[in-house]
């Protein structure tokens, strides 16, 4: 299988990580004129699962480190499985709020405080088990992290135009999304084995890992999807039939979004090497920042009759977010 050889590799595929898990949501964003998030969630499931299987049977079938897909299979332990499968329960539930709370709030809310605060549980909870990395310059980085999420949300709450009802909901939404996605890495990382070179007896490869967390997010979505198409956060309930009535550009939009996610899950386990699960996946939530500036300022999700009837002072609050942003992962990045 296809191993990263080097500290640089592993900190370009964060970097790439980082991309796609900041810009998966623009599929969700052009879809939403005419497709509702609940039926585009469906096809972004299929998307992870698609990427997910392909890559195990191309890079994770080929070379001679490691071991490859169908031999890794074949030797799993039950238990390595069914902790990468329980690391996709908990991401779909936590990917489910965070998209709702993208629907309430857009990107440039959901991801700095969701994201940003699973990137503070994941650090944490990451490093506790594989503890790499200087711990000064992680928690440092933490922290800016950290003010960076209060300065986001204070500037949400200012400018928000659906009622303080809603603008609740919208932050609440992405706070319990962002703490379940804080653990579902460390479930995943737990099934491989630590040093992919030497692979150890019940232990899963990197691409193995992602397959059967894949396959866990798609079963887990036939409960929680069901229950948001029959209950969503906003608007009225949708039915299958609605689904099958999607044109080909809808369903292709969602397939996208979830390749690009999962293109950058792959990319953070592989990473996960070199770099060490805690730096590796918290350099993929450097995401926030990429999500941010699409809603700030591609999407425009500060702009507007919000933006004008603001008081003063959100766009220095919105600089500060960013900035904080970007100083923090950058402490990640040296902490190794």
């Amino acid at each position: 299988m296809f191993i990263i050889e080097s500290y640089t590799t592993a900190v370009l595929f964060c970097i790439v990580t980082m991309l796609c898990w900041g810009s998966w949501a623009n599929t969700q964003k052009l879809a939403a004129g005419s497709w509702r998030f609940e039926l585009f969630y469906w096809d972004y499931v299929l998307g992870i699962v698609a990427l997910a299987l392909l890559s195990a049977f191309t890079l994770g079938s080929i070379g001679e480190g490691g071991r490859s897909f169908i031999a890794d299979v074949q030797q799993a332990s039950t238990a390595n499985i069914g902790s990468a499968i329980w690391g996709g329960v908990l991401f779909n539930a936590a990917n489910i709020l965070l998209g709702a709370a993208i629907a309430i709030a857009g990107m440039s809310v959901a991801f700095p405080v969701g994201i940003g605060l699973a990137l503070v549980i994941g650090v944490v909870v990451n490093y506790l088990n594989a503890p790499v990395g200087n711990a000064g310059l992680l928690f440092g980085g933490m922290a800016l992290i950290v003010v960076a999420i209060l300065l986001n949300a204070f500037a949400y709450r200012r400018t928000a135009t659906g009622g303080t009802g809603l603008s609740t909901k919208g932050l609440l939404l992405s706070v319990v999304a962002g703490c379940l996605m804080g653990l579902f890495y460390g479930y995943v990382a737990q099934a491989m084995f630590p040093n992919f070179d030497v692979p150890e007896p019940g232990k899963l490869s990197p691409y193995t890992a992602v397959v059967f967390f894949a396959l866990g997010i798609l079963v887990s979505n036939l409960l929680f999807n069901s229950l948001l198409m029959w209950r969503p956060f906003i608007g009225t309930s949708v039915s299958y039939a609605d689904y099958f009535r999607g044109s080909g550009r809808d369903h292709l939009t969602g397939v996208l979004g979830g390749m690009i996610w999962c293109l950058g899950m792959s990319f953070s386990i592989l990473a996960s090497d070199k770099a060490g699960p805690a730096i590796s996946y918290g350099l993929g939530q450097g995401a926030t920042v990429v999500a941010a500036i699409w809603g700030i300022y591609v999407w425009k999700e500060f702009g507007g009759a919000a933006r004008a009837a603001a008081p003063k002072g959100v766009g220095t609050l919105l600089n500060g977010m960013l900035l904080c942003y970007i100083i923090g992962i950058g402490l990640l990045i040296v902490a190794r």
